[in-house]
């Protein structure tokens, strides 16, 4: 394993367990406190850096500041997962104009950050009906490629492997073989639940189901609504949400307590309220921007 991502002390100040929380707050702060090597799967999707007026995040970074900031949550998020822990990051590709191989800088800070990459998975969106921007109509002039993709990249914490109880297995077979096929075709979600660019529930689902077992910990550091914590407990996970945005906190925390068990696994807890995290400033509500939930 690389020492970028060895094992650090839990501090004195480190939140225990961590299971089974909304917690409102800034990610690298909340996840320098909680426990070292506490989970198991990290799913999310990051501020993309588009200028929306946060009173609490600057979003208008330029390109080395904002995948510099994105460097602190890595080595943040390395020292709360597990040995053979993964991360899976959904990216979108940039704009026609001032396009950005964002999927390739991002990935190679990550390997510098000392995580293994395990794969690269194509969500296909099935947005092309919604395009208007062709560039050069029915010409070479200046056509453009409208991307309706999604990539999820998967990478791991210093091992292929992670270790778990088979019993606490809950895919199938035929779900395994159409999962283990790297382009997933997935609608976007079209019930919003008050946020601009939600995850599609089948999405977390597979991610979850393929890569842990049931009664692991999942996390999501930019929750935003709640996504990836309702599937989480739903699918008999344990479930960690952190957000900036008290408003999408609050959603989160309903979101988690009305989701309902599918199948025979542990009975994750619902969220009792939201918690807080010490030097939280307030942001203004916003519609568009932050694009995971």
């Amino acid at each position: 394993m690389s020492s970028k991502v060895a094992t650090a002390r839990t501090s004195r100040r480190s939140v225990a367990p961590a299971l089974d929380r909304i917690i409102c707050g800034d990610a690298r702060t909340v996840l320098r406190q909680l426990p070292a090597e506490s989970v198991h799967l990290a799913i999310t999707s990051p501020p993309y850096n588009v200028g929306i007026a946060y009173s609490d995040y600057s979003d208008d970074r330029t390109y080395l500041e904002y995948r510099e900031w994105l460097r602190g949550v890595w080595k943040a998020l390395a020292r709360v997962l597990r040995p053979g822990g993964r991360f899976a990051l959904n990216v979108a590709p940039t704009s026609i104009k001032n396009f950005r191989p964002i999927h390739h800088d991002l990935t190679r800070d990550l390997i510098e950050v000392g995580f293994l990459l395990r794969t690269e998975i194509l969500w296909y969106k099935q947005t092309m009906g919604r395009r208007t921007a062709w560039g050069s109509w029915k010409s070479p002039a200046n056509p453009h490629v409208i991307p309706s993709w999604e990539y999820v990249l998967v990478f791991s914490k210093g091992s292929w492997r992670l270790e778990g109880d088979r019993a606490e297995i809950d895919i199938t077979g035929p779900e395994f073989q159409r999962y283990s096929d790297g382009f997933w075709e997935i609608a976007p979600e079209r019930n919003r639940r008050g946020h601009p660019a939600p995850f599609p529930d089948e999405l977390i689902r597979r991610l979850i189901k393929f890569y842990c077992y049931r009664g692991n910990v999942v996390l999501d550091m930019f929750g935003g609504t709640g996504t990836v914590a309702a599937v989480a407990r739903a699918t008999g996970r344990h479930y960690l949400s952190i957000d900036t945005s008290r408003e999408y906190c609050e959603l989160a925390r309903e979101r988690v307590a009305a989701a309902r068990a599918e199948g025979t696994g542990p009975r994750i807890p619902a969220p009792d309220r939201v918690e807080i995290a010490p030097g939280l400033v307030r942001r203004r509500r916003v519609r568009t921007g932050h694009r995971t939930e």
